[in-house]
């Protein structure tokens, strides 16, 4: 028998990376999950002057708002919880179903939290800083030490487990957050080129832009037209007005270490 789907994507951990690899899974049209346990160490940071965009820099809190209210528009769903173990499924794992099967559509791995819950996914995005604990016993991850546990991917972020990405920091990526944000949206789109479908873009591009020279609009495009994109450009400047309008109400965080 072969196990069910609850979703194609889980991603542990909602900091930059994850939040960026829901944003291009999501937006593909895969059912994607982002379990955050809240602790991005990007809550640490007391005010954000690297990341693309933001000349004068930007609250970290705040952008981990932005990002998660973005994964959140594309399609992704969100848990507060703490992941606590990824199982294969397979024959020999009885807590699962019997077999995976061979339909693409059927699950890879169960995906344990510290609430109870047991989510059936066919790809997990890990994306957790150091936090390695919960992939102990997953034949055929490399779990490297170097003072700090990181996951061993290839260039792409695949693990030695079909299905298991590793993004950002927990892949050996620079700490910095654009870094971390790049690395979760190539992981993403590396995860859409080994899903077998074809092949995905991401690009609203204007009117005519395709059809006008007699081509298909690829998948994962969009032509619109001119009124269309003053609309969307002015729900963005409103949005964006809102969000900025007020200092960020959330404290800035201290490390674990300097608390008492």
């Amino acid at each position: 028998m072969s196990a069910s789907v609850d979703r194609d994507v889980l991603v542990v951990g909602g900091g930059v990376a994850g939040l960026s690899a829901a944003v291009f899974t999501a937006r593909r049209g895969l059912d994607t999950l982002v379990v955050d346990g809240g602790e991005s160490i990007l809550r640490r940071n007391a005010h954000l002057e690297n990341f693309p965009g933001f000349p004068l820099g930007v609250n970290a809190r705040r952008l981990l708002d932005l990002l998660g209210e973005q994964a959140e528009n594309a399609g992704a769903a969100r848990l507060d919880a703490r992941v606590t173990r990824i199982a294969v499924v397979d024959g020999d794992d009885d807590t699962d179903a019997d077999s995976a099967g061979t339909d693409p559509d059927d699950a890879r791995f169960v995906v344990e939290t510290h609430a109870g819950d047991r989510i059936r996914t066919r790809y997990v995005v890990a994306a957790t800083k150091n936090e390695v604990g919960y992939l102990e016993g997953v034949e055929g991850v490399g779990i490297l030490d170097r003072g700090k546990a990181y996951v061993d991917v290839d260039e792409r972020g695949r693990t030695g487990v079909d299905g298991l990405y590793a993004a950002g920091r927990l892949a050996e990526k620079p700490h910095q957050a654009a870094v971390c944000a790049g690395h979760g949206a190539e992981v993403a789109v590396t995860l859409l080129e080994d899903d077998d479908a074809p092949f995905y873009h991401d690009w609203v591009a204007p009117e005519g832009y395709f059809t006008d020279r007699g081509r298909e609009v690829p998948p994962g495009c969009e032509e619109i037209d001119a009124e269309e994109r003053r609309e969307r450009e002015a729900a963005s400047l409103a949005a964006t007005r809102e969000r900025f309008a007020e200092p960020h109400p959330d404290p800035q965080e201290t490390h674990p270490s300097l608390e008492e």
